[in-house]
């Protein structure tokens, strides 16, 4: 069975999902629906008291919830609570919710939308365009981002063809490159950045982007040339690949006499896009 994860935008939240191609269905995290329907600040004990007050809920709750691999907060691949679309209306039913009904439609056409990118694939591209630009981003960061996608599904395919495994093994040779390239492992980059479940590319400046994708096509094609086996080659190979992007950076900021590792996040770099383009107009 093939899944394919992503992350959808309802009302600027961000929900966690995955597609089963077997099956043709999105499978949604459903802690993250219960999160933005209620806005429950313990979402782990809202579902518990939720469970508890619908017994027929409770008592179908192993066959409406499947159990998937989805990135947790940390950035790492983790089991999470998981329920198809049909799964996720009956948890609603469940959830004395204004945003129930609209929740509903968002859902159904997130459905609509996968069946049609699947006949046409640059309709997938240009959803994420579109989503990019409702929070503000501005063309050039876009096309950055979208060719980070591209790069960054590039070398998870050569690591699956080197035999690693989605998860941990991924997690630890995503942390390998970051940490040989910026300085910082994945964990320290967001906390310098002062985020939590947001995703860490979505909060780069396009300078830092261009770095990752350095770092990683760099790991892509070095893990071609050598061909690692092991795990501990892959790990070597991860560290050159970044090494890469660290001597363009080191050379990049000697010129610039400062760092481009920024403390920056989306929500600050959006607003210094903004004060920008306002100062242009006058």
């Amino acid at each position: 069975m093939t899944k394919q994860q992503a992350v959808q935008l309802f009302e600027e939240k961000k929900i966690r999902s995955v597609w089963d191609d077997e099956q043709e269905k999105w499978y949604f995290s459903v802690a993250d629906v219960v999160e933005v329907l209620t806005e429950s600040a313990d979402v782990k004990q809202y579902i518990k008291k939720m469970r508890m007050r619908d017994p027929a809920l409770n008592s179908n709750w192993g066959t409406i919830c499947t159990p998937l691999r989805m990135v947790a907060a940390d950035g790492k691949s983790r089991q999470v609570q998981a329920a198809s679309l049909e799964g996720v209306f009956r948890i609603i039913q469940s959830i004395p919710s204004p945003k129930a009904e609209p929740f509903k439609l968002w859902m159904a056409k997130v459905a609509n939308n996968r069946i049609e990118q699947l006949q046409d694939p640059e309709l997938s591209i240009e959803q994420a365009m579109h989503d990019y630009k409702r929070l503000g981003y501005s063309d050039n960061w876009i096309n950055q981002r979208l060719k980070s996608i591209e790069v960054r599904k590039i070398l998870t395919d050569e690591w699956k063809r080197c035999g690693m495994e989605e998860g941990l093994q991924f997690a630890s040779l995503t942390d390998i490159i970051t940490k040989a390239w910026s300085g910082k492992t994945t964990k320290e980059y967001k906390k310098y950045k002062g985020l939590k479940k947001e995703n860490l590319r979505d909060n780069m400046t396009n300078t830092e982007l261009i770095l990752n994708m350095l770092a990683e096509t760099a790991t892509t094609d070095l893990s071609k040339s050598h061909n690692p086996q092991t795990f501990e080659e892959n790990v070597t190979v991860a560290q050159k690949g970044g090494n890469v992007a660290r001597s363009a950076r080191m050379e990049l900021e000697k010129e610039l006499g400062k760092s481009v590792v920024s403390p920056l996040n989306a929500k600050t770099y959006l607003n210094q896009l903004s004060q920008t383009t306002e100062e242009e107009k006058e």
